[in-house]
């Protein structure tokens, strides 16, 4: 199997490296292929046999414990007591579709718009960050009369048919529509060689494609960007370099969608939602992962006006979207966020983190980037400092063998993503900088 995406082959399980496996994990790998088929993928060359979590941490089936260091999905911590009581009482209540009144639905539709700018008025609710993109885009050609979209070059927005062929993260198998554009990762470094600040700099990249995109007759429907462009391997400053381009795509009756499912619910520290870290209130917002600590949710939230020409003359139904199930675990994420107080300590734990990252002392670590508890550390080459890869997936799998699981990204696929559940401590932080620091000397010298 070659590495094609980024995103799910990087550092995925190949199943002719597996000689070195225990019977049991082998046997497990070739059970899940014949039974799920080989489109799905495992981390790891030892793949991980997980079976509790409880905050940070992971449990595998010989009783082995792990830091966990990838994952947004559980963001105020797996099993948190909170939200595993608010889905059993649901549960054993009602369960059924938005079609019927609840007000669970009404109310935590009116306590999520009110964390955004007053100018967002409307929910909709679906049950994967995928869903939410693919309406997203609907809604914004609906409203615009115009198809093209422009993502960055290493973005992943989902995998419904079409946001498929919005996300270049999933690797070269996937062609994208004639209709999308792309505009390289928002590196300050790309734009010093310009000689430009950022924010000039990235707003050109997005009128060369919008101007693409009139040429073909495609024209301008939106700008779809994650504010922290996590795919692309993390570019989080200096906040507010996003605005400049997001008027370029009004100017040309575009609009601004913000794909939140990763820099939202508090991730960035600075901010409850990622966009507002630049200044700019978009036109629609997507969420998803976060939103419901494992328990699937997601969302659309929109200007009332961009959402009517959609809204008002096609009938939008999603049988679990907004389930009262799903509800119960976003309204207890939401309590559990303010209640816990998790964005200022993703604040204050990302800072302290950030700063031990930049002073570990190796050759092997480049540009260490990040906001709060979403962190992309720059794996290099230690003999010439150029991006390397094998070193990334080296130290990835060097930190499963202590214990510590995290991932990869970026084009290049040599940025470590460093994006642990919201509860993630003083202790895990300090655990994840003594790990790495002995990972990087094994692997690296």
């Amino acid at each position: 199997m070659a590495t094609r995406s980024t995103i799910m082959d990087t550092n995925s399980f190949r199943p002719e490296e597996a000689s070195g496996l225990s019977p049991a994990t082998l046997a497990m790998t070739r059970r899940r292929e014949e039974l799920l088929g080989s489109a799905y993928r495992l981390f790891y060359r030892d793949p991980v046999h997980l079976v509790r979590g409880q905050g940070a941490h992971l449990h595998d089936a010989d009783g082995a414990e792990y830091l966990d260091v990838y994952n947004n999905v559980a963001s105020v911590g797996h099993a948190h007591p909170r939200v595993v009581e608010a889905v059993a009482r649901q549960a054993a209540t009602l369960n059924t579709h938005t079609r019927y009144l609840h007000s669970a639905v009404l109310d935590y539709a009116a306590d999520l718009l009110s964390t955004m700018p007053d100018e967002i008025g409307r929910l909709m609710m679906l049950c994967t960050g995928s869903e939410a993109n693919d309406l997203a885009v609907r809604v914004a050609q609906a409203f615009t009369g115009r198809r093209g979209v422009i993502i960055s070059t290493e973005a992943y927005h989902g995998n419904t048919a079409m946001v498929s062929q919005l996300s270049p993260a999933l690797g070269s198998a996937q062609p994208l529509a004639d209709w999308v554009r792309l505009v390289p990762e928002p590196d300050p470094r790309h734009a010093a060689a310009a000689g430009m600040p950022l924010d000039a700099w990235f707003a050109a990249q997005v009128q060369a494609q919008v101007d693409d995109l009139e040429a073909a007759g495609h024209g301008c429907a939106a700008l779809l960007a994650d504010s922290i462009f996590s795919s692309d391997g993390v570019y989080p400053d200096p906040a507010g370099y996003l605005a400049p381009a997001v008027e370029v795509v009004r100017r040309a009756g575009g609009v601004f969608v913000a794909d939140e499912v990763q820099p939202g619910f508090g991730r960035t520290g600075q901010a409850f939602w990622g966009f507002a870290r630049h200044g700019v209130v978009p036109d629609l917002v997507t969420t998803g992962k976060p939103m419901g600590n494992g328990i699937p949710v997601s969302g659309m939230a929109a200007r009332p006006e961009v959402l009517a020409a959609f809204a008002d003359h096609l009938p939008y139904f999603n049988t679990f979207g907004g389930n009262p199930v799903s509800v119960a675990a976003a309204q207890a994420v939401l309590d559990v966020l303010r209640d816990e107080d998790l964005q200022l300590h993703a604040d204050r734990v990302g800072t302290d983190l950030l700063a031990g990252l930049r002073g570990l002392d190796h050759a092997a670590v480049g540009e260490v980037r990040g906001a709060g508890l979403y962190i992309g550390l720059e794996v290099v080459d230690p003999a010439d400092g150029t991006p390397s890869r094998q070193v990334a997936l080296d130290v990835v799998e060097e930190l499963r063998a202590r214990r510590v699981l995290t991932s990869v990204c970026g084009g290049g696929g040599n940025v470590l993503k460093l994006r642990p559940p919201l509860v993630f401590d003083d202790d895990d932080a300090t655990r994840l900088l003594t790990e790495l620091d002995g990972a990087l000397r094994t692997v690296a010298g």
